[in-house]
Protein backbone atom coordinates (compact mmCIF):
# COMPACT_ATOMS: atom_id res chain seq x y z
CA UNK A 1 0.00 0.00 0.00
CA UNK A 2 2.73 2.54 0.51
CA UNK A 3 4.22 1.45 -3.22
CA UNK A 4 1.29 3.43 -4.54
CA UNK A 5 2.90 6.79 -3.33
CA UNK A 6 6.34 6.27 -4.97
CA UNK A 7 7.76 7.22 -8.25
CA UNK A 8 9.05 4.36 -10.65
CA UNK A 9 12.57 4.53 -11.01
CA UNK A 10 12.98 5.13 -14.73
CA UNK A 11 11.03 8.04 -14.05
CA UNK A 12 13.74 9.74 -11.93
CA UNK A 13 16.83 11.50 -13.70
CA UNK A 14 20.31 12.14 -12.61
CA UNK A 15 20.55 15.30 -15.15
CA UNK A 16 20.86 17.84 -12.14
CA UNK A 17 22.90 15.80 -10.12
CA UNK A 18 25.46 14.76 -13.14
CA UNK A 19 29.12 15.74 -12.89
CA UNK A 20 31.20 17.20 -16.03
CA UNK A 21 31.93 14.81 -18.67
CA UNK A 22 35.48 15.88 -18.71
CA UNK A 23 37.47 17.29 -16.40
CA UNK A 24 39.79 20.44 -17.79
CA UNK A 25 42.28 22.91 -15.92
CA UNK A 26 41.56 25.80 -14.76
CA UNK A 27 42.16 28.68 -16.80
CA UNK A 28 44.92 30.97 -15.37
CA UNK A 29 43.93 33.96 -16.72
CA UNK A 30 40.07 35.09 -17.52
CA UNK A 31 39.10 35.81 -21.35
CA UNK A 32 37.09 39.08 -21.49
CA UNK A 33 33.76 39.07 -23.71
CA UNK A 34 34.87 39.89 -27.72
CA UNK A 35 34.32 43.25 -28.96
CA UNK A 36 33.74 43.45 -32.70
CA UNK A 37 36.93 45.04 -34.26
CA UNK A 38 39.28 44.40 -31.62
CA UNK A 39 41.88 41.98 -30.29
CA UNK A 40 42.98 40.89 -26.37
CA UNK A 41 45.49 39.99 -25.11
CA UNK A 42 47.68 40.16 -21.59
CA UNK A 43 50.80 42.09 -21.64
CA UNK A 44 53.50 41.27 -18.86
CA UNK A 45 54.19 44.42 -16.38
CA UNK A 46 56.04 42.77 -13.95
CA UNK A 47 58.14 39.71 -13.36
CA UNK A 48 58.24 38.50 -9.66
CA UNK A 49 57.23 41.62 -8.48
CA UNK A 50 59.89 43.34 -10.41
CA UNK A 51 58.73 46.03 -13.00
CA UNK A 52 59.08 45.48 -16.64
CA UNK A 53 58.71 49.05 -17.83
CA UNK A 54 60.62 48.18 -21.27
CA UNK A 55 58.30 45.32 -22.42
CA UNK A 56 55.14 47.92 -21.62
CA UNK A 57 56.20 50.93 -23.11
CA UNK A 58 56.72 48.90 -26.53
CA UNK A 59 53.84 47.28 -26.33
CA UNK A 60 51.78 50.70 -25.80
CA UNK A 61 53.80 52.41 -28.83
CA UNK A 62 52.59 49.00 -30.81
CA UNK A 63 49.14 50.52 -30.18
CA UNK A 64 47.66 48.55 -27.22
CA UNK A 65 45.79 50.01 -25.07
CA UNK A 66 44.65 48.95 -21.53
CA UNK A 67 41.18 47.92 -21.13
CA UNK A 68 39.11 49.82 -18.34
CA UNK A 69 37.45 47.78 -15.62
CA UNK A 70 34.47 49.35 -15.93
CA UNK A 71 34.21 47.65 -19.72
CA UNK A 72 34.39 44.30 -18.43
CA UNK A 73 33.08 43.59 -15.18
CA UNK A 74 33.18 39.70 -15.81
CA UNK A 75 37.12 40.23 -15.70
CA UNK A 76 36.81 42.71 -13.10
CA UNK A 77 36.45 39.59 -10.44
CA UNK A 78 39.91 38.19 -10.98
CA UNK A 79 42.21 41.13 -11.43
CA UNK A 80 43.41 43.89 -8.85
CA UNK A 81 41.86 47.27 -10.05
CA UNK A 82 44.69 49.37 -7.85
CA UNK A 83 48.55 50.05 -8.36
CA UNK A 84 49.80 51.72 -11.31
CA UNK A 85 46.78 51.16 -14.01
CA UNK A 86 44.41 52.18 -11.67
CA UNK A 87 41.69 51.99 -13.76
CA UNK A 88 42.93 49.00 -15.49
CA UNK A 89 43.06 44.77 -14.98
CA UNK A 90 45.97 43.52 -14.05
CA UNK A 91 46.21 39.66 -12.99
CA UNK A 92 49.71 38.31 -11.81
CA UNK A 93 51.71 40.62 -13.37
CA UNK A 94 49.92 41.23 -16.61
CA UNK A 95 48.02 43.45 -17.70
CA UNK A 96 44.83 43.46 -20.04
CA UNK A 97 45.20 45.41 -23.58
CA UNK A 98 43.01 45.73 -26.71
CA UNK A 99 44.07 46.73 -30.19
CA UNK A 100 42.23 47.24 -33.62
CA UNK A 101 41.94 44.35 -35.42
CA UNK A 102 43.44 45.97 -38.38
CA UNK A 103 46.65 46.18 -36.27
CA UNK A 104 46.83 42.52 -35.85
CA UNK A 105 46.57 42.07 -39.25
CA UNK A 106 49.18 44.34 -40.30
CA UNK A 107 51.36 43.45 -37.81
CA UNK A 108 51.12 39.67 -38.97
CA UNK A 109 51.64 40.59 -42.71
CA UNK A 110 55.26 42.83 -41.52
CA UNK A 111 56.52 39.97 -39.83
CA UNK A 112 55.52 37.38 -42.87
CA UNK A 113 57.79 39.75 -45.20
CA UNK A 114 60.73 40.08 -42.84
CA UNK A 115 60.70 36.21 -42.88
CA UNK A 116 60.30 35.63 -46.83
CA UNK A 117 63.39 38.78 -47.18
CA UNK A 118 65.30 36.92 -44.76
CA UNK A 119 64.71 33.50 -46.70
CA UNK A 120 65.05 34.72 -50.06
CA UNK A 121 68.56 36.29 -48.74
CA UNK A 122 70.04 32.80 -47.30
CA UNK A 123 68.55 31.02 -50.74
CA UNK A 124 70.99 33.71 -52.11
CA UNK A 125 73.94 33.65 -50.67
CA UNK A 126 73.56 29.78 -50.77
CA UNK A 127 72.35 29.38 -54.29
CA UNK A 128 75.57 31.63 -55.36
CA UNK A 129 78.18 28.75 -54.63
CA UNK A 130 76.32 26.40 -57.17
CA UNK A 131 78.26 25.52 -59.96
CA UNK A 132 76.12 24.52 -62.88
CA UNK A 133 78.58 21.63 -63.81
CA UNK A 134 77.09 20.70 -60.23
CA UNK A 135 73.96 22.23 -59.42
CA UNK A 136 72.92 22.62 -55.76
CA UNK A 137 69.63 20.99 -54.97
CA UNK A 138 66.91 23.39 -54.13
CA UNK A 139 63.26 22.55 -53.30
CA UNK A 140 60.91 24.37 -50.80
CA UNK A 141 58.49 21.82 -50.54
CA UNK A 142 57.96 18.30 -48.69
CA UNK A 143 56.22 15.55 -49.21
CA UNK A 144 55.30 12.61 -47.15
CA UNK A 145 56.16 8.98 -48.42
CA UNK A 146 54.74 5.18 -46.90
CA UNK A 147 56.94 2.50 -46.61
CA UNK A 148 56.20 -0.60 -48.06
CA UNK A 149 57.05 -2.56 -44.77
CA UNK A 150 58.78 -5.69 -44.42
Amino acid sequence: MTEQNRNKRELETRAVAARPTKWAPAQLLPDPTPEAGYAYRWIRVSTMNADDPRNISSKLREGWEPVKASDHPEVQLFGETNGRFPDSICVGGLLLCKTPAEFIEQRAAYFNQQAESQMASVDNSYMRESDPRMPLFKERSTKVTFGKGI
